[in-house]
């Protein structure tokens, strides 16, 4: 074969290619998919965030993380930027009642949520009861992994009231503490949930007006 008919004998089959699978119209649910799907992006987007009982309206990058948001834009700093890969525990916070990696989740994403950050937490000058059981057994030396634990545990014990210590192991397996502080932390949520009813019953919500 030479290779002007080669050529031609390609270009035939690139052309059914073309104009057949590949280059042939949406199929109607693909379009309508397309066509109802919201864009955002790739430049700064407003969004309204609902961080410890408050609304804060921002413009940001879709990619931002909710992190990125906190620290850099509303400079709520309690959450650390220190793995930034979800897999150290430091930047936890609450969305809709479930402790997250602050560092894996999009801004955008948390639109409509109900955001809860270390920031949030205290009554005042009345410390949560799992911050104040934190400083009672020293539940912390460098500080940096200590808010991403606290909102941990919190979470935790929203939802397992009187935990066991193999619960408490098992429930916090998801941060890490490079100083080696875990018995100190373990006993802190064992003393936390002890200390959490009285504080419901003081405040009627737990100690934090904007949980």
């Amino acid at each position: 074969m030479s290779r002007r008919k080669f050529l031609k004998g390609v270009g035939v089959g690139s052309s059914v290619l073309g104009t057949g699978i590949l280059g042939g119209p949406l199929l109607p649910e693909a379009e309508a998919q397309a066509a109802s799907a919201k864009v955002f992006g790739p430049s700064a987007v407003p969004i309204e965030l609902t961080i410890n009982g408050q609304r804060r309206s921002l413009k940001l990058e879709p990619r931002v993380t909710l992190l990125e948001a906190l620290r850099d834009q509303l400079e709520l700093t309690g959450a650390k930027r220190v793995c930034d890969r979800a897999s150290c525990g430091a930047c936890t916070v609450i969305l809709n009642d479930v402790a997250v990696y602050s560092c894996s989740v999009l801004a955008i994403e948390a639109q409509g949520k109900n955001i809860q950050t270390v920031e949030g937490l205290a009554r005042g000058s009345e410390l949560h009861a799992v911050q104040a059981a934190f400083v009672e057994n020293d539940a912390q030396q460098c500080g940096f992994c200590t808010s991403g634990f606290v909102m941990s545990v919190k979470a935790f014990l929203d939802k397992h009231p009187n935990p066991t210590p193999e619960q408490v192991r098992l429930g916090l397996g998801g941060n890490l503490c490079r100083c080696g502080t875990y018995a100190g932390i373990r006993k802190a949520v064992m003393d936390a949930a002890k200390a959490l009813p009285a504080s419901r019953n003081r405040s009627g919500q737990g100690g934090n007006p904007n949980a």
